[in-house]
């Protein structure tokens, strides 16, 4: 029976499309003697193939396990169908149909072929800023509508010349159906142009040569990419690097660097092999390395403004094969920072970035290829011995996280910072890439835009929206907009603790650990330092940290001498203003009593339990930062600072039960002790890095202490941890091996950030949870 002809049509769906699939699918039947057909689908990949049926399983088992490094096959329907008696196999036209399922993939690096080929003086595409195959280039960003072809993308204006179409239709060749494919004869091009515009080469190499040319004389360079502008500088330069903070305003916030090489990197930062592997990944995320010589003021070979403050470096190799030619030609070593006003998105849009930045570039490396959708780029980091995203976007999205449960179409809006927002169908989860904070307009167009694009490309008409409860977040109100749809509001933190919850396919009752800045509670207050019991369908919160005032309300947040005033304030009344401490010493007395004031009169000084807020405060109370120039920026340098300590010395701290009328929470986790101690530490001389580093492990055990009475009061050994708070690195390593050594089973965030950028997951899931009721 084996050995008797049949005909079966396979319906194929996953990452499918733009990844040399069909060619694949072209040599297999080669392979297996199979005649028949290939296009693609809406769906994915439609396949009819006779043959005899062992080789017709042969053939779907290669499918399965040889299938191209960026393809990614979910599932393969396979069922009879007609004989039709093929000649040979051939690739045809693509098929529409009226509902769309097929994944789209992510832009990815330059492949190793392109890369040899680009540098190859003999080859016909020696030097080409956009070389590429189906095994490489740009995908997402590129992309108008699918099935994914050439007329569906910003490549249709550009029609291929001979050679380029004989290679896109030969099936046996790397580019056979390339849909980006392109030569210096019939493709994109690239230019240089001056502040005001005006083009400076006469071709695109002399573009790319005088660009490198300008970057190694300490000029900044804006560089249109993949999915938006970087401003490029000479990442050693300590002038051309002060310049573009001065021009950007952007004083402290670190710097993104792309180096040629890993081992470019050995000198500056450590390397991991699994970090090595992470850099050199197809995905080619920002990826945080520690600093080898972490002394205030030392960065051997590299302008010290590249990251002031901070233990790590931001590091990136090149994905394009314009970055390669930069940093052939120019420093091999780059700052790469988005390239947009502050505040708003990526510019994409040549005249855009010339209206928005021409006072910040000297000159601009521009081309003629449109971006359909801009993407940042993603940043990930090696912690606790696995991948953490710290945003999760270009080289990522929009690839789904698959859940084990089917949920319905629903829309997750998103927080207000650092906005994602994710569609759900079956049993995927479709998120965004990176979208940003919806505090400024042209962020929030592009959060709409954003949406509107997702429900195109993947065919997702929603009948649910899940948001967040902050009435003040416009995707909140972008919820409220939507008219005729459920809405399903679902507190901040009950989202965190479930999108760390779906990632690890729990469905069982967890404490939730969620420490973050902000979120809004369902008592009105402000949370950020929880202890919860969760199920996907509701929580419970067991516990948080004391209350404290915010005086100023969002000054607050920008103003972290203020929550050092507050806590102060909590611990010892009007008397701090008389304390002896260098904090004291540093603020201005007037404005301290007119926070007391507020405090005491209860003027716009709002209650959080935020951990956030209490990093701030601690940041301040040691005179490291009184105010911020970027988010987190006091809690990063406050963990900077922090001596490594083995024998994790902590402060103290109280477990108070909550006995007062309505209050939401068994107990608090009181540090008033922690910050007695702390100004006890500062009267004696105790350096900055001892009390960070206390403070740190004081948090920890306070937690840890309030989820052993949780667990103990409920059973429950399941703990997960989410919330920006863990993208810390001493809190999470230190947490996760506390909780396990009290024999609690600790979970955590692997496939999208423990941040904001992760929140849209779980409000999706809880909906679909409640909507299963």
């Amino acid at each position: 029976m084996k050995d008797f002809l049949v005909a079966k049509r396979l319906e194929i769906s996953g990452v499918v499309q733009g990844v040399g699939f069909r060619p694949f699918l072209f040599v297999l039947a080669k392979k297996y003697h199979l005649k028949g057909e290939v296009s693609n689908t809406s769906s994915g990949v439609s396949v009819i193939v006779e043959g005899t049926i062992k080789n017709i399983e042969g053939f779907t088992h290669d499918i399965y396990h040889k299938s191209p490094l960026l393809a990614s096959v979910k599932h393969i329907e396979t069922m009879d169908t007609a004989h039709h008696n093929f000649s040979l196999f051939q690739i045809i036209k693509s098929k529409t149909a009226n509902s769309r399922n097929t994944l789209i993939s992510p832009d990815v690096t330059l492949c190793a072929d392109c890369l040899a080929e680009m540098k190859d003086p003999h080859d016909r595409r020696y030097e080409y800023p956009f070389i590429n195959c189906t095994n490489c280039g740009p995908r997402y960003t590129i992309i108008e509508d699918i099935p994914y072809d050439r007329p569906k993308t910003s490549m249709k204006q550009f029609k291929m010349c001979q050679a380029c179409q004989g290679e896109y239709d030969d099936p046996l060749n790397r580019r056979f159906h390339a849909q980006p494919n392109a030569c210096p004869e019939c493709g994109p091009t690239v230019f240089l142009t001056d502040h005001k515009g005006v083009r400076i080469d006469s071709d695109s190499k002399e573009a790319i040569t005088l660009a490198a040319r300008y970057l190694k004389k300490g000029k900044i360079v804006a560089v249109k990419g993949l999915g938006g502008f970087h401003l490029a500088c000479d990442a050693a330069n300590l002038e051309a690097v002060q310049r573009l903070r001065q021009r950007k305003a952007r004083p402290h916030k670190p710097f993104a660097l792309m180096a040629e090489s890993a081992s470019r990197l050995f000198d500056h930062v450590h390397v991991s092999d699994r970090e090595k592997d992470l850099l050199e990944s197809y995905h080619r995320p920002i990826v945080l390395l520690k600093k080898k010589d972490t002394r205030p003021g030392k960065i051997e070979g590299l302008a010290l403004d590249v990251a002031p403050f901070n233990k790590t470096l931001g590091i990136m190799l090149p994905y394009t094969p314009l970055h390669y030619l930069l940093l052939e030609k120019g420093p091999d070593i780059l700052v790469m920072t988005s390239g947009n006003r502050s505040g708003e998105p990526l510019s994409i849009d040549n005249e855009e970035a010339l209206d928005a930045f021409s006072h910040i570039a000297d000159y601009f490396l521009l081309h003629n290829r449109e971006i359909c959708f801009r993407a940042d780029d993603s940043i990930a980091r090696i912690q606790a011995g696995k991948t953490r995203f710290i945003r999760r976007s270009r080289g990522y999205a929009p690839l789904p996280v698959a859940m084990n449960n089917p949920m319905p179409k629903i829309l997750g809006c998103g927080a207000g910072l650092k906005n994602t927002v994710c569609l759900t169908r079956k049993n995927d989860v479709f998120l965004s890439q990176h979208i940003g904070d919806l505090d400024n307009i042209k962020v929030y167009d592009f959060y709409q835009n954003s949406i509107d694009h997702l429900k195109q490309i993947f065919d997702i008409q929603p009948g649910i929206i899940a948001h967040d409860l902050h009435p003040g977040y416009m995707s909140t109100g972008y919820a409220m907009a939507q008219k005729s749809i459920k809405k399903i509001g679902v507190q901040h933190h009950h989202a965190h603790a479930v999108a760390c919850m779906a990632e690890n396919n729990l469905d069982e009752p967890v404490i939730a650990i969620t420490l973050d800045g902000t979120g809004y509670g369902t008592d009105g207050h402000i949370w950020g330092g929880e202890i919860l019991v969760c199920t996907q369908k509701g929580f419970k919160r067991n516990a948080h940290l004391s209350y404290m005032r915010m005086p100023g309300g969002d000054a607050a947040v920008l103003e972290p001498w203020r929550m050092a005033a507050s806590l102060l304030y909590q611990a010892f009344g009007n008397d701090f203003l008389s304390l002896d401490i260098p904090f004291i010493k540093q603020m201005d007395k007037e404005k301290l009593f007119f926070i007391c004031q507020m405090m005491e009169k209860n003027l716009n000084s709002p209650l959080t339990s935020s951990a956030g807020r209490v990093f701030d405060a601690i940041a301040s109370l040691l005179c490291i930062r009184h105010k911020i120039s970027h988010e987190s920026q006091a809690a990063m340098e406050l963990e900077a600072v922090a001596d490594e300590d083995p024998a994790e010395k902590a402060y103290g701290f109280d477990l108070v039960e909550n006995k007062k009328e309505g209050s939401i929470g068994a107990f608090q986790i009181n540090l008033e002790a922690c910050i007695r101690q702390i100004v006890a530490d500062l009267r004696q001389g105790v350096t900055n890095g001892c009390i960070s580093s206390k403070f740190h492990h004081t948090l920890v055990q306070a937690f840890l202490a309030a989820a052993m009475i949780v667990s103990k009061k409920t059973g429950i050994k399941k703990t997960v941890l989410s919330g920006g708070v863990f993208n810390n690195d001493i809190i999470l390593n230190r947490m996760i091996h506390s909780l396990e050594e009290n024999d609690l089973k600790v979970y955590t965030h692997t496939k999208v950030p423990t941040g904001d950028g992760g929140i849209c997951l779980g409000q999706a899931v809880v909906a679909a949870a409640l909507e299963g009721n």
